[in-house]
């Protein structure tokens, strides 16, 4: 099996010269084969692999829930994951290259907004919750001390699952669109889809990004960077609650605020 983190040695430069002795993240090519037919490769960190390319079906719309997967293994090099179905799935004719790093695809033609899913094939989201700032600020700071991978090597994603209280799963990977596609597969394979569903990111949100949680069925959706235009035109209309730039004590909101506990502003 690859390693999700490479020793190295490196220069450090800082007034004086110095060799650092530490680790790197490790980015490697591992395809995904669906029902014997090799469908694509994705760059990723070798780490969840099997719920990356779950997560990833499911996130295609190509599976609905756990029950249609028959078989999910890596392959004793682990360059390569077999996901075997219960029925066909036809591999699409093309792939979009989407604005992620390290080359995230999609076969989806078109933005439209994913029928959010549980394992059992029924909507099951509560989309009556709220949260205050501090419970925000709080899910922030959760998000940064789940970042082991990061912590060891830099140069890496970390996502998060929370029901409001705390982290009900974490998935760390070079692509900020891998590291979702993970945490939708953990939910499936674990078979864990909390009431209350939302997603903190260390990547930007793009449109893409914001299908995904939308698919998994996350009502506020929160980064510790930028989302882009789309992805707030996307989150108006849907009703999704987008924040970025979140850090421990404070956060951007970019659309339906209704979902946070705002201080209402006393007239003087």
């Amino acid at each position: 099996m690859i390693e999700p983190r490479k020793p190295i040695q490196y220069l450090q430069i800082n007034n004086k010269q110095e060799i650092i002795t530490g680790y790197t993240i490790v980015e490697t090519p591992v395809s995904l084969t669906v029902n014997g037919e090799v469908w694509t490769t994705f760059m990723c960190t070798p780490v969840h692999l099997e719920s990356l390319m779950v997560g990833f079906l499911f996130n295609e719309g190509v599976i609905d829930n756990i029950n249609e997967v028959a078989d999910a293994r890596i392959c004793k090099h682990g360059d390569n994951v077999d996901v075997w179905l219960k029925h066909e799935a036809h591999k699409p004719d093309s792939w979009t290259r989407t604005s992620g790093c390290t080359g995230g695809v999609t076969s989806l033609a078109s933005i439209q907004k994913p029928m959010p899913v549980s394992p059992s094939g029924t909507v099951s989201v509560s989309d009556e919750f709220n949260l205050s700032p501090d419970q925000v600020n709080h899910l922030v700071e959760l998000l940064f001390d789940a970042q082991e991978l990061y912590r060891e090597t830099g140069g890496v994603h970390t996502s998060v699952l929370s029901d409001g209280d705390g982290i009900i799963l974490s998935a760390e990977d070079i692509g900020r669109h891998n590291s979702l596609d993970k945490i939708a597969g953990l939910c499936l394979r674990k078979n864990i889809w909390p009431e209350k569903r939302i997603l903190i990111t260390t990547g930007r949100i793009s449109s893409e990004m914001l299908q995904k949680s939308v698919r998994m069925g996350a009502k506020v959706i929160a980064s510790r960077t930028s989302p882009s235009s789309l992805s707030i035109e996307l989150a108006q209309a849907w009703g999704i609650t987008l924040i970025g730039y979140a850090r421990r004590h404070k956060f951007n909101l970019y659309a339906t605020p209704e979902r946070i506990l705002l201080k209402t502003t006393q007239p003087s």
